[in-house]
């Protein structure tokens, strides 16, 4: 983290002054170091040594200074050897640019900038004097006017945006690191207190030279333990947050998983699920339940092994091409996938594979369901043998039922040599992959021709000379270069009013796009993102 720590303090005599600060150097701009030592800091090994801290600025000549304005005579460095990272702390920056920006910075956080409550978190700062996050706090001290002195922890960075980021992380690290201060200074005041009961002041107290924050402590160690407590704030925050270079905007596919997901103030990361009924849910356990536990942790076993069709080029190589093509038509013109079998791993895996073929917004999927569910709920459905499809949905035209079962291994079995050969990659499981039997059944006859995203997708699983990995990438392409031609006409039917049919044709050919590509158009429009679906319906409405 390219920031610097500093702590600050008003004093009486001379105002606000630094008297301590911790920043981040690389190796070349390091200050000639002595007496080092082997240590631990910030949870990497390195090295820390002392280092002599002579005045670098007309403002801080020895004399200037009293007891209260003191600090360190020698600073201290820690040495990150993994980042090649130098971690210094010392009265003051020996940069006179950067002197400049925490003089400036402490001057503002304990005169000018005003925390409601006097103690906590603020953040001030400009482009040319540093964003700055000042934590103001007091400490007791019995030999200070009002019986207390005024302080604050400052971080200066020129990256506003990192600074504001990191505000969760930063303020109750520092809070933590105030307190420990406080809790000591609180039983010197306390021992002080009751040793001396204080009188009503009077002039001659203030001509008492003020006091370190080592004597208001009573800690010789307690700067030592603030720049232990810096660099890890600034290594630990500068691993909270790191740079992404994007070559390009986010696919909808990304924006999709950014929309399902809230960060709770605590910083936690929630996920939008399905809520459950926990009366329901205890209902079902309890009918459920088994006496056995050996039988329960057995079935547990079986459900999570068992064979797996692993991608979607090995599912063609098991069902063969011609009814993959049947299969992955009906799945990108969005019509219900229903895949029936009491071999729970494979309809699992092979709804998961399907879903390669569709831009995330347009897969909704209940895995292994014992009862039938709506197509309006989910385009891919797995369903245990023994459910019944109703009447109703049997004379529905908008689904496809794949029931898969194992081809007997008695030669006089009709269906015995059925079983299409599984693909060699698919491990223990490939005898039970090679006796698999998918029967197709659907009311709905298939337009002749595809559209023509899944001609390139066939062709594409068809290129042996092609990696599972550079097919993999070629689908997300492939689906994003759709999904472009998706946000156009989303963006021409509903921004442009009533358009003829002459219209979309012409519109059609823009795109690239031909008669037989308009279910699949029609049906990802589903999958584009809200955010999309909000920018260009409250454009439309406001250009009416």
């Amino acid at each position: 983290m390219n920031a610097i720590i500093s702590l600050c303090h008003f004093c009486e005599v001379h105002g606000p002054q630094v008297l301590f600060c911790t920043q981040p150097l690389h190796p070349l701009e390091r200050s000639t170091s002595t007496d080092s030592d082997d240590t631990t800091t910030a949870g990497r090994k390195g090295r820390s040594s002392s280092i002599t801290n002579e005045p670098t600025t007309p403002t801080s000549a020895k004399n200037d200074f009293c007891g209260g304005c003191s600090s360190v005579r020698t600073g201290f460095i820690s040495r990150d050897d993994d980042a090649q990272v130098n971690y210094i702390s010392s009265k003051q920056p020996s940069d006179r640019e950067v002197y400049s920006m925490s003089r400036q910075a402490c001057l503002r956080s304990l005169t000018g900038e005003v925390c409601p409550g006097k103690d906590g978190p603020i953040f001030f700062g400009n482009d040319q004097q540093g964003h700055v996050l000042s934590y103001t706090f007091h400490i007791n001290d019995s030999q200070a006017r009002g019986f207390s002195k005024r302080y604050s922890i400052l971080v200066v960075m020129m990256d506003k945006i990192y600074l504001l980021n990191s505000w969760p992380f930063l303020v109750p690290h520092l809070k933590t690191v105030i307190e420990h201060i406080t809790k000591k200074a609180n039983v010197v005041y306390e021992r002080e207190k009751a040793k001396h009961p204080q009188q009503p002041p009077q002039a001659s107290r203030w001509s008492k030279p003020a006091r370190s924050l080592k004597d208001l402590t009573d800690d010789r160690n307690i700067f030592k333990i603030l720049h232990l407590s810096f660099v890890w704030i600034l290594k630990a925050c500068g691993n909270r947050i790191t740079e992404t270079l994007l070559e390009g905007p986010p696919i909808e596919d990304s924006i999709i998983d950014m929309e399902k997901q809230e960060e709770t103030e605590e910083g936690f990361c929630m996920i939008y699920t399905k809520k459950v009924n926990i009366e329901e849910t205890k209902e079902k356990s309890d009918e459920g339940a088994t006496n056995n536990p050996e039988a329960e942790e057995k079935k547990g076993e079986e459900e999570e092994s068992g064979p797996v069709i692993s991608n979607i080029r090995h599912l063609m190589k098991i069902i063969g091409e011609d009814k993959f093509h049947v299969l992955a038509h009906h799945v990108v013109i969005g019509n219900q996938v229903i895949i029936q079998s009491s071999l729970k791993s494979i309809v699992t895996s092979l709804l998961s594979v399907l879903q390669s073929l569709l831009p995330k917004g347009c897969c909704h999927v209940i895995p292994y369901s014992h009862e039938y569910e709506e197509s309006w709920k989910c385009n891919f459905l797995g369903l245990a043998p023994e459910v019944e499809l109703p009447l109703h949905i049997k004379s529905d035209e908008t689904f496809v039922l794949v029931e898969i079962s194992l081809a007997s291994q008695d030669p006089a079995d009709p269906q015995a040599g059925s079983a299409v050969e599984a693909a060699p990659e698919a491990g223990g499981g490939a005898e039970i992959l090679q006796r698999l039997v998918f029967q197709m059944a659907s009311p709905r006859v298939l337009p002749e021709k595809a559209p023509s995203a899944l001609y390139k997708m066939e062709l594409a699983l068809q290129n042996e000379d092609l990696t599972d990995t550079v097919v993999e990438h070629y689908l997300i392409c492939l689906k994003e270069e759709w999904m472009n031609k998706v946000k156009v006409r989303f963006k021409f039917t509903k921004a442009g009013g009533g358009r003829s049919s002459e219209d979309t044709k012409k519109l059609m050919q823009v795109i690239g796009a031909k008669e037989e590509d308009t279910p699949l158009l029609k049906f990802w429009m589903q999958g584009l993102s809200l955010q999309y679906r909000n920018h260009i319906l409250t454009t439309s409405k406001s250009s009416r």
